[in-house]
């Protein structure tokens, strides 16, 4: 198969070679009966195995928050210390991984171990605050993010702006419905006008949510930070764009591939959102495919939302069109 010619426009020959096998590749990924929302396909059987461990998690529930956490990065490592998929703390580990493999080591690097180990310590916060009142699964998912006894002091999800996105955040993924339609060519044409009408606005890492550009955090991987800078990064920007045509999109780049519908070669259009990395759990850009090779992104700190050739960055991975869904609100 050959990607489509809208996107090898303006695209190197190795890049051009790299987006037809990998949208291939993405498209061939299709969703179980037991999952509503993509996940790489190596992770898939671990979590619906795993997410049916106690009634309080569901394998939705718990792909959710590997997105939230990690987008699904084995390797991933926070700023505080929180190492693997599931981001587990050094000390969490030590009382709450498992040997998920039988391979007679607890590595918290290894998602055959880290996904049941997640899976089993939700269980273990559920049980730990079962008696306080208001919903058990959000009650679980903020004791995950914020610890046991914040929610129950507070009698619920803690009054942490954090924590209570990061409760929002994945239950809205994880209730998301099979259903889902992807966005129409109106809804694009939206999202690309919102975006071309940001061009020039600054860079700003961790910059930019649903309602526009805003002050990031601190530190990219290079150590910029984006606290004193309003703008966008690249998923802030996307989010942003397709806000305003009425799709939420998750945060970062990684969760925004997951949640989003693969395509097909030939069938890529204006609107679609173009990831870069080298595998699904290992996304670092997304921008907003405008047609002719070209895309609206924010590149990088220092630089501006601007138009960029595809072949700006040499590891295109995929090309998705995100997807309109219904949600449940906490």
């Amino acid at each position: 198969m050959r990607a489509s010619a809208a996107v090898t426009v303006g695209l190197g020959a190795t890049a051009a070679v790299a987006v037809a096998a990998l949208v291939t590749t993405a498209g061939d990924n299709p969703v179980g009966a037991a999952l509503s929302m993509a996940v790489p396909a190596e992770y898939k059987k671990l979590i619906e195995d795993a997410g049916n461990t106690c009634p309080e998690v569901s394998p939705n529930l718990l792909a959710a928050l590997l997105t939230q956490e990690s987008g699904f990065n084995p390797d991933a490592k926070s700023p505080v210390g929180a190492q693997g998929i599931a981001q587990f703390m050094p000390s969490t580990w030590e009382t709450h991984g498992i040997d998920g493999n039988g391979d007679g080591k607890r590595d918290v690097s290894d998602p055959a171990d880290a996904i049941p180990s997640a899976s089993k310590y939700l269980c273990t916060i559920a049980e730990d605050v079962k008696d306080v009142p208001g919903n058990k699964q959000n009650n679980m998912l903020a004791a995950y993010n914020a610890g046991s006894g914040a929610v129950r002091k507070y009698g619920g999800v803690p009054p942490y702006k954090e924590t209570q996105n990061y409760v929002r955040s994945i239950s809205a993924l994880a209730n998301q419905s099979s259903g889902g339609k992807s966005a129409t060519t109106k809804q694009a044409a939206t999202a690309i006008n919102t975006a071309k009408a940001m061009i020039g606005m600054p860079y700003s890492w961790g910059g930019g949510n649903a309602d526009g550009p805003s002050k990031g955090t601190c530190c990219s991987p290079r150590g910029r930070s984006g606290a004193s800078i309003t703008g966008f990064d690249c998923s802030g920007l996307s989010l942003y764009a397709y806000a305003k045509a009425g799709i939420n999109l998750p945060r970062t780049a990684a969760q925004q591939y997951a949640a989003s519908e693969p395509v097909k070669p030939g069938k890529v259009r204006p609107g679609d959102l173009v990831f870069y990395g080298d595998s699904a759990t290992n996304i670092h850009h997304v921008g907003i495919y405008v047609g002719g090779g070209w895309m609206i992104d924010a590149p990088r700190p220092g630089t501006k939302v601007r138009y960029s050739p595809l072949d700006s960055m040499t590891d295109l991975y995929a090309v998705t069109r995100p997807v309109s869904r219904n949600s449940k609100e906490i």
